[in-house]
């Protein structure tokens, strides 16, 4: 029997889902939320919701957005002809932090991992291939892992055929030469 109430156990539960985030630190968090006032809970509580409700994925590259399209597609100024293809909306949040990318993006929302049984088909590159006829490169960067090596080796099937430059992040240990 725990001396901890229920309802603090069952939110922990659900902190400790969060990425990063473990059993004790999901159980302070919990108790955190205890202490403050009633209003600012609530205040969290909205927060989450309208997350929920407000934000979608932009129909051309599947970035979370606001609007639609998103602001990336809908910016004149960026280079249509240069795409990268990324795993997940972070990952655009990344690169835009260094302000020396001036194409446009393509959100696959995971990689092809056939072990977790996830496939092509489970993935955003049916709305990817239309893109394809206005581009002349692809950047493909996801994480150097056996699934982002899978996807690579899937998306090089893709426009082995086209006129498209493939490039790929580089990956290893820079040696000074």
């Amino acid at each position: 029997m725990s001396i901890v109430p229920a309802v603090i156990e069952e939110l922990a539960e659900h902190f400790a889902r969060f990425p990063g985030v473990g059993r004790k630190s999901a159980r302070r968090m919990a108790f955190y939320l205890l202490e403050q006032p009633r209003e600012d809970v609530l205040n969290l509580a909205k927060k989450l919701v309208d997350v929920k409700d407000r934000i979608s994925r932009c129909p051309v590259c599947n970035h979370i957005t606001e609007e639609i399209p998103c602001r990336i597609c809908s910016d004149p100024k960026r280079d249509a002809g240069l795409l990268c293809v990324v795993e997940d909306s972070m990952d655009v949040f990344s690169i835009e932090k260094t302000a020396s990318f001036r194409g446009r993006y393509h959100v696959l929302g995971g990689l092809i991992s056939p072990l977790d049984g996830v496939g092509p088909d489970d993935l955003a590159i049916d709305s990817l291939i239309p893109r394809m006829e206005s581009v002349r490169e692809i950047i493909f960067a996801v994480n150097p892992s056996v699934e982002g090596d899978t996807t690579a080796f899937y998306m090089k099937k893709l426009v082995a055929d086209r006129d498209i430059k493939l490039s790929f992040l580089a990956r290893g240990i820079p040696d000074g030469k």
